[in-house]
């Protein structure tokens, strides 16, 4: 019960945040401005404390699912639209300018050669937002979400240390689990673009 809450709360957070971000993302990487706008706002965003962010949520969409989902997403959006748009920019322009020779427009050049050469970047950007959301995930049952929080926060009212090794080894391992998952991924996505 706790584990499916926790990995909804995580999955969904992710999932709007990765949407979000790669709209912004492209958008960054063609425009400077838009970068520096995108990194100033997310980067403010991600360095308020998490249980202050939680707080501050309360009064707007209450307790419960909807304010942890927020505040992971705001986390999670500096790490995957620097990551996004990093990896987009990072692309050989011989690649592009080959390319557009071949008759392609703008955005055949995007999904087709930009996005793919960029995914190793950007999956390493879901990496390290994934491991953070599903660490950070732990404090949002301090507004009634639900989780794996849940079962460390009674063990700590009852003075249950089973309860609470039970929490904490479960969060981290499912940490692990999905960072081991993500970095073999990885691996093999720039193993593939090596040998192209």
């Amino acid at each position: 019960m706790a584990l499916g809450e926790h990995l909804v709360i995580a999955g969904s957070a992710l999932a709007i945040a990765f949407a979000f971000s790669l709209v912004i993302g492209i958008a960054a990487a063609r425009n400077p401005r838009v970068f520096d706008v995108a990194m100033a706002v997310s980067g403010i965003l991600y360095t308020i404390p998490t249980l202050a962010f939680l707080a501050l949520l309360i009064p707007v969409v209450g307790l419960g699912k909807t304010n942890a989902i927020i505040c992971m997403v705001a986390f999670s959006l500096m790490i995957l639209v620097r990551n996004i748009a990093t990896g987009i920019r990072e692309v050989p322009a011989e690649m592009t300018d080959a390319a557009r020779g071949m008759g392609m427009n703008s955005t055949q050049i995007l999904w087709k050669v930009e996005l793919p050469l960029a995914l190793p970047v950007i999956v390493a950007g879901l990496r390290i937002s994934a491991v953070t959301v599903i660490s950070v995930t732990v404090v949002a049952a301090y507004v009634n979400a639900g989780g794996l929080g849940t079962i460390i926060f009674n063990g700590i009212a009852s003075d249950h240390p089973p309860k609470i090794l039970t929490g904490a080894l479960a969060a981290c391992l499912l940490a692990i689990a999905v960072d081991t998952s993500l970095a073999a991924l990885e691996r093999r996505l720039k193993s593939r673009h090596a040998s192209a």
